[in-house]
């Protein structure tokens, strides 16, 4: 008996059916099956197209969905079920994803699991891949079984019978309550009839959403069917609080907002009005309250049925709203006139030998290569003044005596106006002018692994959006691009096509892991609280575009217990996610598990680490300077090399050992593998391919080539690997 059966449904719309099919034969499943109930010939002939073991069911034209997937349920003979409709597509590896978490459910717990939800993200016709927001919902309840009033939450995820598998005997048991034309009630049924419900954080579904104006019209009366829906499933929640709220909520949320966005017929809309008023006094729970603001209003005149009183409310609000985006609109073209005269006459004074310009990721203040630069240009140069942008929010974190300028501000573009030097990790804005005579210094602030700049315009889902000919017009300024080893120098001259300087003298932010002292390492590990003898593992995750928020892919609260009293977790979110690392609050235990996410440098986390543990974060190439044991975690590699693009193989090419399931990551360091001679001669390998010239003086090299002007042979030569001594490890340092 197969563990899974993937059931694909209905017919072959716009021809996406032959991408479907395409990514389950390149990704053959050895403990699955493939079935098709192909509606209508087109569908057909393009499931017989391919692989042969697929289990065609064909059916005819005009076959509804409900009876599409009664007739691949009926062939199918797998333990667990996942329906994905023939318009929708598969992540790399999903459906591997899936069938390992169901067996993993089936061997784990005495009370079956009869719904597995996981996460996808949204197709359009204009948008590819957008992430959703279920992750911190999945996050929530972690790798627990649990009943349904006990993550009630899970209701909020979106409604798609493709983000959950079924256990096939809980939908033969249920399959005429499961089994409608409303795709939402049955997602939202299967889980009210669920005795137990569980998670996998994970990407492993595709929803496409069609362009509606290539789908046959809606009669204005349909959307009654949306009250139809919750008075159907809200009798399901008698009896459990909880989900009673979560559902209640929900369906007032989808009765506001369908009478908003929705032009009805004045006849229909009062009508809807009419029946959604008496569903909310209806259901409403003993004692729920209303939202405060706008959106306690709208309840209310939603339940007092005041339909007259709720349109003037309506036309209110879009008056005010249109009146403040005018005026918003008026100051921003104002304050962009101004802006622009104030630079214009900046740009006629001559350039300021002795002023140099510094900032680093958008912004954000005081770190990374442009800070390694900045300080030993104080050392080497001091008569060169340096002046930070950093943004608004930042500037009152800057260490002491920082000259700094904040965008937008009239010293700011003076500023960028008159400095012969400009430093970044990443960009300046468009509107920045390349005078003749200034030098513009990127830095760069990692080793590519994922694919950049103009090599992202094959995976639309990581672009998202990206001006490339404004991307082009940014990288004809640069004179310098600085690198850490040959490969990064050989992408960015692909990623980055123009007439730079690549400067091979290594990252300065990671000279500091070559002059660090003991002493260095054990006050990085007080300041971190991290009690003598005890072994530090660094978690950087890094960011996926599929994904809309910092989710974390382990259950670190398990980990923690299963590494032992002995082990001390550090987490670092990725900084894209500012300060929305949120699932992380709370996981402090007897300080084993450290939430780093603010904590800056990044690179005296390293220090005080004795191990890392990462997936695909460039952390990995400057923590490897250190020589010390890196552990990969790639659980959902396929689907991030699919979305995002990858320059090589991790998995062939990696730093020591992989781990793809948490409980494989816990026995890699439970047996002590993570540092034996497997390990260690891996990180040997990726070391000379990655850690090339970094050598403890990158930072002197670029200040004197690029600030003092000297010649490419007076500049301090690049040590061999085997000569350079990293910083001490924590063990040694407190020897």
């Amino acid at each position: 008996m197969p563990q899974l059966s993937v059931i694909v449904y209905g017919p072959n719309a716009q021809g996406h059916l032959t991408e479907l099919l395409g990514s389950l034969e390149s990704h053959p499943l050895p403990d699955a099956e493939v079935i098709v109930a192909a509606v209508g010939d087109w569908a057909r002939e393009t499931a017989e197209g391919h692989a042969p073991e697929t289990i065609v069911v064909p059916l005819p034209d005009g076959t509804g969905d409900p009876e599409a997937r009664a007739a691949g349920a009926a062939r199918a003979s797998g333990r667990w079920l996942h329906f994905v409709h023939a318009k929708d597509g598969l992540p790399a590896g999903a459906s591997h994803l899936i069938a390992e978490r169901t067996a993993e459910l089936d061997t784990g717990s005495s009370d079956p699991v009869d719904v597995l939800l996981f996460d996808h993200v949204t197709t359009t016709w204009q948008t590819a891949a957008r992430p959703s927001r279920d992750g911190r919902h999945l996050a929530a309840v972690g790798r627990a079984a649990l009943p349904l009033h006990e993550a009630a939450d899970l209701l909020r995820l979106t409604p798609l019978l493709g983000n959950r598998a079924l256990r096939a005997a809980f939908w033969r048991a249920h399959e005429e309550r499961l089994n409608t034309d409303d795709e939402p009630r049955a997602a939202h049924a299967a889980l009210l009839h669920a005795e137990r419900v569980a998670c996998l954080n994970q990407t492993a579904y595709e929803h496409r959403v069609l362009r509606p104006e290539s789908l046959p019209p809606r009669a204005p009366e349909d959307r009654l069917a949306l009250i139809d829906r919750y008075e159907a499933l809200l009798p399901l929640t008698r009896d459990r609080r909880a989900p009673h709220t979560v559902l209640y909520d929900l369906m007032v949320r989808d009765l506001l907002r369908t009478f908003a966005r929705e032009d009805l017929p004045d006849p229909v809309a009062r009508e809807f009005f009419r029946r959604a008023s008496l569903a909310a006094v209806r259901w409403r729970p003993e004692g729920h309250r209303r939202p405060a603001g706008l959106e306690g209003v709208r309840h209310a005149l939603l339940e007092e049925g005041a339909y007259t009183k709720y349109r003037a409310f309506q036309a209110a609000n879009r008056t005010r709203r249109a009146a403040r985006k005018a005026v918003r609109t008026r100051k921003r073209r104002l304050g962009a006139k101004v802006r622009d005269h104030q630079y214009q006459r900046a740009l006629s004074r001559p350039l300021d030998p002795n002023l140099a310009v510094f900032a680093a990721y958008w912004d954000r203040g005081v770190a990374c290569n442009p800070a390694a630069i900045a300080a030993k240009l104080a050392e080497l140069a001091p008569h060169i003044r340096p002046v930070w942008v950093v943004n608004k929010e930042n500037a009152a974190l800057l260490p002491p005596g920082t000259d700094h300028v904040v965008p937008g501000t009239r010293r700011y573009w003076e500023t960028l106006a008159t400095a012969t030097y400009l430093t970044n990790n990443v960009n300046f804005p468009n509107a920045v002018v390349k005078r003749p005579g200034s030098i513009h210094l990127q830095t760069h602030h990692g080793t590519p692994l994922k694919r950049m700049g103009m090599d992202q315009m094959d995976h639309p889902a990581a672009a998202k959006g990206l001006d490339f000919a404004a991307l082009l017009a940014r990288i004809d300024k640069w004179d310098y691009s600085v690198s850490a080893n040959s490969h990064s120098t050989r992408m960015w001259e692909r990623a980055y096509p123009s007439r730079y300087t690549s400067l091979d003298y290594g990252y300065p932010r990671n000279d500091v892991f070559y002059t660090a002292t003991a002493a260095d390492v054990r006050a990085a590990r007080e300041r971190l609280g991290i009690a003598p003898g005890r072994t530090a593992v660094l978690y950087a995750p890094t960011h996926r575009d599929y994904e809309a928020g910092f989710t974390p892919r382990l259950d670190l609260a398990a980990l923690a217990d299963r590494l032992g009293e002995n082990t001390v977790l550090l987490v670092r979110a990725h900084y894209f996610y500012g300060g929305a690392a949120s699932p992380l609050a709370g996981l402090r235990r007897s300080g084993r598990i450290i939430d780093v996410s603010s904590y800056d440098p990044v690179e005296e986390l390293c220090l005080a680490a004795d191990a890392l543990v990462t997936d695909y974060s460039s952390i990995m190439f400057d923590y490897a300077n250190l020589d010390r044991p890196i552990v990969v975690y790639a659980d959902d590699w396929e689907t991030y090399r699919t979305t995002r693009g990858v320059y090589f193989d991790l998995m062939a090419e990696h730093p020591g050992h992989v781990a793809r399931t948490q409980e494989e990551l816990a026995e890699i360091f439970v047996s002590g593998a993570w540092r034996d001679d497997s390990a260690a001669k891996a990180r040997a390998a990726f070391r000379r391919r990655f850690c090339e010239y970094d050598d403890g003086r990158a930072a002197e090299r670029v200040v004197r080539r690029v600030f003092l002007g000297e010649p490419e042979e007076a500049l301090p030569p690049v040590l061999p690997i085997e000569d350079r001594t990293p910083a001490p490890t924590p063990e040694e340092a407190t020897a």
